[in-house]
């Protein structure tokens, strides 16, 4: 503890993992303007994915203490910023309000290439039903069309929100970012399409990037080699990525038999695609 400044500038201790700073603020500042100055002065350092908890050292204590509930910088003080260690458990909830599609490259010219191509189109036109049917957006690309040809014919794009070009790999372009702004209360993107290892997976890791929760329906989702295949999932897993299936995404949207749509939906997962080499771990 020091003596109170009148006004102007006051001076603070930034002290972040090993590092400690001395730097001002200006008198009266809150948690808001502790955090940008956190950010200006170590920011190529804090991974901005993390959560974090912003302490304040207490001289009657001996040691810091959570910023109190509406802290007001009024004298010299030392401040620090904690990542915490807490692992989020990712829940998986999905509902329709709050969840976009994202259909990825199901073009023509994989069609040869593609391990199990033609299951992943039975189920990939299931789950764009299904969207259709809750109201749910779905966002579409196509890589580099002029070469590869347009979305398969099996696959209806009727009513998408979005169907987009591109020669980047993953999905989320301007156009697409554009889309998602305009959605309100998104949080969950489904994702399906080619290849897991190219596409799907650069998606993935972008979208989680970006604070969205990522849902990978494995039985919509292929690659030239099931080596290729099975690793993206594999590892996407691990980065808190829901791998899971079309049936268990199309159920977890109606969510109660009682939903007006759901034996619409029931007669969708009824058609169901063929046992095929896509779930197995080989």
């Amino acid at each position: 503890g020091c003596s109170p400044a009148g006004g102007g500038s006051v001076p603070v201790l930034f002290c972040f993992s090993v590092f400690a700073r001395p730097s001002t603020v200006p008198h009266g500042a809150g948690y808001e303007l502790l955090i940008q100055k956190f950010l200006s002065i170590y920011g190529d350092q804090i991974d901005m994915h993390r959560k974090f908890v912003v302490q304040l050292f207490a001289e009657e204590w001996s040691q810091y203490i959570d910023l109190p509930k509406g802290f007001l910088v009024s004298e010299r003080c030392k401040v620090r910023l904690v990542p915490l260690q807490i692992q989020m458990t990712t829940l998986g909830n999905l509902t329709p309000s709050s969840t976009v599609f994202f259909c990825c490259d199901m073009q023509e010219r994989f069609r040869p290439a593609i391990k199990y191509f033609g299951d992943i189109i039975s189920v990939g036109q299931r789950l764009l039903q299904g969207a259709r049917l809750l109201g749910i957006p779905v966002i579409v690309t196509e890589q580099y069309p002029k070469g590869l040809g347009s979305t398969v014919q099996e696959i209806d794009l009727t009513g998408a929100k979005l169907v987009l070009p591109k020669t980047k790999f993953s999905m989320v372009l301007p156009e697409v970012e554009g889309a998602l702004a305009e959605i309100p209360g998104v949080r969950s993107v489904v994702l399906f399409g080619v290849e897991t290892h190219v596409c799907i997976q650069q998606t993935a890791l972008e979208l989680i990037g970006r604070g969205l929760e990522v849902h990978i329906v494995a039985d919509a989702t292929s690659s030239r080699s099931m080596m290729d295949r099975m690793f993206a999932l594999e590892r996407l897993a691990r980065t808190g990525i829901i791998v899971t299936t079309s049936e268990a995404i199309l159920l977890q949207l109606v969510a109660d038999k009682e939903h007006p749509k759901f034996k619409e939906i029931q007669n969708l997962i009824k058609a169901s695609a063929p046992e095929s080499g896509l779930l197995s771990k080989v």
